[in-house]
């Protein structure tokens, strides 16, 4: 088992808002990648899962906690060390439309970092490694003097993966890269990521919402409800045997592509709304939608626990759904 490229711990992120309210975006939580895995992070809408990811390249000053990459701690970087460590970490954003600069052609937008960086000697070579990324993601050489507007939104998230591994990054976060895009081309994209992956040696935090993109991504899965970790196993044994009772009704919503085994399988439904990351629930987050929830779920916020190998949940009666 290789050793974590990527460790966070009890990473907290809150947001004021004035008039003494507190966003809490992420609530302690703590995981880690190895290197060369993918780790998908799933959860509903407003769970605090972009922010995870903008929190651990610095795009959004940390509240508390620890991001170690490699060993060393990125939020205690600054100056050159910190700029050394922004070409290992890069991001791909989530909207193909708003993340390239709509004056600037893609030749320019992915130079940009090579410039940041000084890893081309001359205009010539510069050129030519800007052309090979847009080769490497399926795009021809001759669109590096287009704009964004005059691509899809297929071909613009392909120039933002380019952007991305223009540096040789060695991990990736990947900040639900296909929810903007149509699903044939979502398919495409998950595909790519993959044979980059592969053939560069990338590590990946997949942020997503589509469970079944994750699960064929993904190597781990982590799950988070409201700012917290709630589950976090191997992408098999989740799917397989989920043991928190939010995760359940998730993999209950997810479609089988069998009419009769989807006419015959029970549903697990969410009762009530996200509360509020603002004003949140005593003890543990999801009780108040919870079917088993108890005294003890308003009293206590329970632990990530390992109940398997591999396989954390934090609920005090994990497995009973």
């Amino acid at each position: 088992m290789s050793e974590p490229l990527i460790e966070v711990n009890q990473l907290r992120k809150e947001f004021y808002l004035g008039k003494g309210r507190t966003l809490k975006a992420v609530n302690d939580i703590s995981f880690s990648i190895r290197k060369g895995e993918t780790l998908g992070l799933v959860g509903e809408s407003g769970c605090g899962k972009s922010t995870v990811g903008r929190t651990m390249l610095r795009l959004y000053e940390p509240t508390s906690g620890q991001f170690l990459f490699e060993g060393k701690d990125v939020y205690r970087s600054s100056g050159a060390r910190m700029k050394a460590m922004r070409r290992d970490i890069q991001m791909i954003f989530q909207d193909p439309y708003a993340s390239l600069n709509p004056r600037l052609t893609i030749m320019d937008s992915i130079g940009e970092a090579l410039d940041v960086h000084k890893l081309t000697k001359s205009r010539a070579e510069r050129r030519a490694r800007i052309e090979e990324l847009l080769e490497l993601v399926g795009l021809r050489a001759d669109h590096a003097n287009r704009y964004p507007h005059e691509f899809s939104g297929g071909q613009r998230q392909r120039i933002g993966i380019a952007r991305a591994l223009a540096v040789k990054p060695k991990f990736i976060v990947c900040d639900e890269p296909i929810s903007a895009l149509d699903v044939s081309i979502q398919a495409q994209v998950v595909n790519l990521l993959k044979e980059l992956q592969r053939g560069m040696g990338l590590t990946y935090l997949f942020i997503a919402h589509d469970l079944s993109v994750v699960k064929y991504i993904s190597d781990r899965v982590a799950v988070m409800y409201l700012g917290k970790l709630v589950e976090l196993a191997d992408s098999e044994n989740l799917y397989a045997s989920p043991l928190h009772p939010y995760t359940c009704a998730l993999l209950s919503a997810v479609p089988i592509p069998d009419p009769e085994i989807e006419a015959i399988k029970e549903r697990v439904i969410i009762k009530g709304d996200l509360p509020s990351a603002i004003n949140p629930p005593s003890g543990c987050p999801f009780r108040t939608r919870c079917p088993l929830a108890q005294e003890v779920c308003s009293a206590e916020m329970p632990p990530l626990v390992e109940h398997r190998p591999g396989h954390f949940a934090a609920c005090h009666f994990a497995g009973a759904m």
